[in-house]
Parts: structure tokens; sequence; C-alpha cells
């Protein structure tokens, strides 16, 4: 028995730009504002149990729209303002071809609870590394690396450029179209996806941009600088099969895991790295820099040799798929490793905020904490 009640309410999430240009050249045609859908899903979609994959939010299922039979995927989040962030940013980011369409979004009730059920394109062909994996005895090249590497570098582009950074871009959140051998990659998931905030989007009654600190105007290099780490991270998994960084004792992230890095420690051990060429090493040198503000922007990146003059990149074949498979077993590990470190880094980042405010070296800020410790002194006496 089908549980999807009527929605009670509607109303527009966000306005995705009119047209917002992506990197290269390419043009993304802009969409009417998103509007919530009233009635049930089950009036246009046929809700199967079918599982296709987990989001950091819950299941994400598989429905079939009743006109067509067309196959999508459902994604369904307690409506709260968190939930509806998270719709609304990657509605705006629907526009770009290397990022997962949002086709519809319904409210409706779910055992007795609203939630907002998100109904995407399917990606029939998985995710990046199990396409990879899946080639068997086919060679993977250093230029067909260089391909995946500009076509996630397209999606981060089209992100940071309407001021979104994703912050939780890692192997499972990157998928295919189709298992065909032009299938498009695009990034998903943006349950930890944030509006930047910059200097324009300050000019507002809240707040007038000369007199703003730069601890309030800070974060946002490290937002950004989050998506270019972990782009690092994937372009060494894609030239040898293994990451950077890696736990000795098998926890998701150990002591000894969380200061190489914190430290950049990592090499380019051969064999698999013996014949992969100097300007991708360089590449991921300057993306895994310890320093957040020190690593390259993105616009630096697609405009990397490596990147946009893929024809030149050698076509020398790589360990990467022989490595996956014999590593199969310890792949899902590999992948938490990556999920704890970005969830470190968030975390480390917020407090950085913290840390920046407290240390600040502001005048008015310094004569009004003298102030309130004088008040607290003279308090302490009369007591």
């Amino acid at each position: 028995r089908c549980l999807w009640g009527i929605t009670t309410e509607s109303g527009p999430l966000g306005n995705p730009p009119s047209r917002v240009g992506c990197f290269g050249g390419l043009e993304c045609e802009g969409e009417l504002p998103l509007q919530i859908k009233k009635n049930a899903i089950t009036d246009d979609y046929k809700v199967t149990s079918q599982v296709l994959g987990m989001g950091i939010n819950g299941k994400v299922l598989e429905i079939f729209q009743k006109e067509s039979g067309e196959k999508y995927a459902l994604k369904m989040l307690q409506d709260c303002p968190k939930a509806r962030r998270e719709v609304e940013l990657h509605w705006r980011a629907s526009l770009c071809p290397h990022i997962v369409r949002i086709t519809d979004v319904y409210e409706n009730l779910y055992q007795s609870r609203k939630c907002l059920l998100i109904v995407m394109e399917c990606m029939d062909g998985g995710e990046l590394f199990t396409h990879i994996q899946d080639r068997g005895n086919h060679a993977f090249t250093e230029r067909e690396a260089s391909d995946i590497m500009k076509s996630i570098g397209e999606a981060i582009h089209f992100l940071h450029a309407i001021n979104i950074a994703h912050r939780d871009i890692k192997p499972e959140n990157l998928l295919y179209t189709s298992k065909r051998p032009d299938a498009i990659l695009k990034l998903t998931d943006f349950g930890f996806a944030k509006e930047i905030t910059t200097l324009n989007s300050l000019a507002t009654p809240c707040y007038t941009p000369y007199y703003v600190a730069p601890e309030v105007l800070g974060p946002e290099k490290y937002d950004r600088s989050c998506d270019m780490w972990s782009l690092g991270v994937i372009m060494y998994i894609l030239l040898c099969g293994y990451p950077p960084f890696y736990s000795n004792h098998g926890l998701a992230i150990s002591p000894g895991m969380k200061r190489r890095i914190r430290n950049g420690q990592y090499e380019f051990p051969n064999p698999e790295w013996s014949d992969v060429s100097e300007e991708a090493k360089q590449l991921i040198r300057h993306l895994l820099k310890t320093e957040p503000t020190q690593r390259m922007s993105i616009t630096e990146f697609m405009n990397h040799p490596w990147i946009n003059q893929s024809m030149e990149v050698p076509q020398t074949p790589l360990h990467t798929s022989r490595v996956l498979q014999e590593e199969q077993d310890v792949w899902e590990e590999v992948k938490e490793e990556m999920t704890s470190a970005l969830a470190t880094m968030r975390v480390d980042y917020e407090q950085i905020r913290i840390k920046t405010i407290e240390d600040s070296t502001n005048p008015l800020l310094l004569k009004r904490r003298k102030k309130a410790k004088n008040t607290s002194i003279q308090n302490n006496k009369i007591l």
C-alpha cells in the first residue's frame, strides 16, 4: 500500500540564473523558478522499492514517470530549512551539464511527516571508479584521466561561479549517465553544499561592505578550497588506483592519517607513478597544499595545460584498472576514509572561523573586550 499523501503547501524554492556560462564556452539555458508541486507524487510517477543508492540523508529509489515510462531517481528529505537549502542549491546547479539534473520537487506527507521528494535524472552508469574497474584489461590512459578531471572541474567551476561550494566531492558522488562509452560524468548529492558569502551578497541592510572585517569575509576561501583538495585526491586515485592518504590501523580516520593530511605527507611511488607525466604530479601538488588559501583556484585548475590541452596529454597506460581490481575488497574503506577526512575538514574550517574572530586585532573588538573585562572585575569586587 502506498503511503504518499497530498501536499498542503507549495511555493518557489529559488530562482536559478537565467543564463550562466559554464567553463569552456558552454552556455546553459535558464529555467523557470522551481515550483514545489502540490499533488501526490504517485499521480505522476510509479514509486518502486528498488534502491539505486544511498545519499547522506537517506535512500535513493527508482521511479517511473507514468506518462512516458521513463526511469528517474527519487530522493526523499524530511522538510526543514536545511533540506530546502539543499534542494535550492542543487536546483540552481542543475543548469550545468556535469551536475545531476533535478526535474521535479514534490511536498508530500509520508507517515504523517512533511517531506520533500526530489525527482532526478537516473544515473545508470554507476560510480566513477567502478566504471574504470569494470574495464578489465582495457588500458586506462593518462589522457582519459585528464578528460575525466576536466568534466569534474567543469562542475566545480560552474558551482564556484554561482557562489556554491559543494564540500562533499568524493567517488560515490560522481556518477555516469549510462554504461556506454559516450556516457557523461556528473556530480550529485548537495547535502553539505553551502552558499558562499561574498562581498556582493553582503551588500544588504544588515551589512555595510566597507566595514566588514576580514574574519567575516574570509571563510569562503576555506569552503572553495575543500572542493579543490577533493579534486586533488580524486585525480591522484585516477592516476594510480589508490589514495594519497591512508589509515594504518583500519580506522576510518586514524591520528596518523589526520597528521599526514595536515602535513601533506604523500608520495608518488613506483611502479604506478613511474610513467605518469611530471605535469600531472605538479598539478596534484598544487591541489593538495596543506594551507587551504594556497591551493589553486578552480579557474587556475581549468586553465592548466594538463586540463585544457588534453589532446597534448600522453596516452600512457596507467595501473589504475589493475590496482582497483586487486584492491576491490578495501575500496569501501577507502571511500569511508575520504568521507571522514572531508567531515573533519568541514569541522576544522568552522573552528578556524571561530579562532580567527577570537584572535582578531580589530581595535574596536579589543576595546569592547577590555571594557567587558573591566566590568567583570568590578562586579566581582562588589560581590
